[in-house]
């Protein structure tokens, strides 16, 4: 057990320490060119720091808003009939809702149209025939509704429109809009396209720009007349208490239903937006990785020359007493610090510029009149963030791991100066 003057000179001599170290990251006359070095590796570990950390959460909130707009309107799984349409689907679809974790299971009739405004113009789109339950079940839809009232879709001649579609064709409540079915019907002289004229009844907003204006929901009856599929569905929407592991849903589901069918999930739908962003989130954390890196290697730069220019110094305190570890330690508490405040720095601007992420685009976007942000070639209307505090930890940890590497060789070399030798040199 150590006696109390031991513990005693061990503190007297961490304070030395840290009052040395704190001394010669004060710049004096004759030494701000490593003092200025010091300062942008601190800010180039906060800039980097911060940007990760920026990226990566929009990188996040763009996933989850997409996966978000396109489960709402797709669901979590979806039951095909393999090769022909689904005939029996009410009862396939009440024995879906008897499957525990189950929240919903409808049917739907879907296929791609020309749409016609009263005014002119053609835009092709996607025409859902949907149950009134079922149109419930989507609270991307139910929940967003701007004019209108989704309960009217039940009537024949009804039709719900995106805002981004009545936009274009400048619809509102009452207005009619055509939907128009290429392949039509086969009669004596041809092939002549199915039309059908529908009543704007209900205007919804998403947000996600690619279904305000090119989806279109009608009565269930009325897309199986269009697209000439009587008393049948193309598929049955199924959605999940828990999407993320919903594959013993998929074997009850092709357990309870006897007919051929063919089941999926939100991921094999989406395997392909899936792995881009996988992809791209990896790349993108790599890339920036290395602006921290480079901020490490200046760290390691600005120690050296430090070392170098507080040679004669080192070998005064190894002559009065100060041992290597000592040494070792005072340089180290001088890279440390420069790492752990640039950390520091990045994660409160990194936090910060993500919570007030849309209203900092949308005052630049003001101040110079640029859009920065275009839903149609983004799909969403604002600008999304969602900080995933294990990814923010990990940069953290990766941050003040590279910054205390760096400081490992400079201050060893410091702390193998000879003091003769240096003395001499002098």
């Amino acid at each position: 057990m150590r006696r109390p003057e031991t513990i005693a000179l061990l503190l007297m001599f961490n304070a030395f320490e840290r009052k040395i170290a704190a001394r010669y990251l004060r710049a004096r006359r004759g030494e701000r060119f490593v003092s200025v070095i010091a300062i942008f590796s601190l800010v180039g570990i906060a800039l980097g720091v911060a940007t990760l950390i920026i990226v990566m959460s929009v990188m996040n909130g763009f996933r989850q808003e997409l996966l978000s707009q396109i489960l709402g309107l797709n669901g979590d799984i979806g039951v095909y009939a393999a090769g022909q349409p689904l005939v029996s689907y009410n009862a396939e679809s009440s024995q879906i809702k008897n499957i525990p974790g189950v929240t919903a299971a409808f049917p739907i009739v879907q296929g791609e149209v020309l749409m016609s405004g009263p005014q002119g113009g053609a835009l092709g789109g996607i025409a859902r025939g949907i149950t009134p339950a079922g149109l419930a079940s989507l609270p991307t839809v139910s929940n967003h509704v701007i004019a209108g009232n989704l309960n009217d879709l039940s009537q024949d001649g009804t039709i719900a429109i995106g805002a981004g579609l009545a936009g274009q064709f400048n619809l509102s409540i009452g207005s009619s809009l055509q939907l128009i079915l290429p392949q039509g019907k086969a009669t004596i002289i041809g092939t002549i396209p199915s039309i059908e004229t529908f009543k704007v009844a209900a205007i919804f907003q998403t947000g996600m720009q690619q279904y305000d204006s090119s989806f279109v929901f009608i009565p269930l009856a009325a897309a199986q007349t269009l697209f000439q599929l009587p008393n049948a569905a193309t598929e049955i929407q199924v959605y999940v208490t828990d999407p993320d592991h919903d594959d013993a849903i998929k074997q009850a589901i092709q357990k309870c239903i006897t007919l051929p069918i063919n089941v999926q999930d939100w991921r094999q739908n989406n395997d392909s937006f899936l792995a881009a962003v996988t992809v791209e989130g990896n790349v993108m954390f790599l890339i920036l990785t290395l602006i921290i890196l480079v901020a490490a290697f200046n760290v390691i730069s600005s120690l050296i020359m430090m070392v170098k220019d507080k040679a004669r110094d080192i070998a005064i305190l190894r002559t009065m007493g100060a041992s290597s570890g000592a040494i070792l330690r005072i340089f180290l508490m001088c890279g440390a610090s420069v790492g752990v405040l640039g950390t520091l720095i990045g994660f409160g601007l990194g936090t910060v510029f993500c919570a007030y992420i849309d209203a900092i685009r949308q005052f630049i976007q003001k101040l110079t009149g640029t859009p920065l942000f275009d839903p149609t070639v983004y799909y969403l209307e604002q600008l999304p963030a969602k900080l995933d505090w294990h990814q923010v930890t990990e940069v953290l940890v990766m941050s003040l791991t590279l910054s205390l590497l760096a400081t490992l060789y400079p201050s060893w070399r410091a702390a193998k100066i000879d003091p003769i030798e240096a003395l001499r040199r002098e």
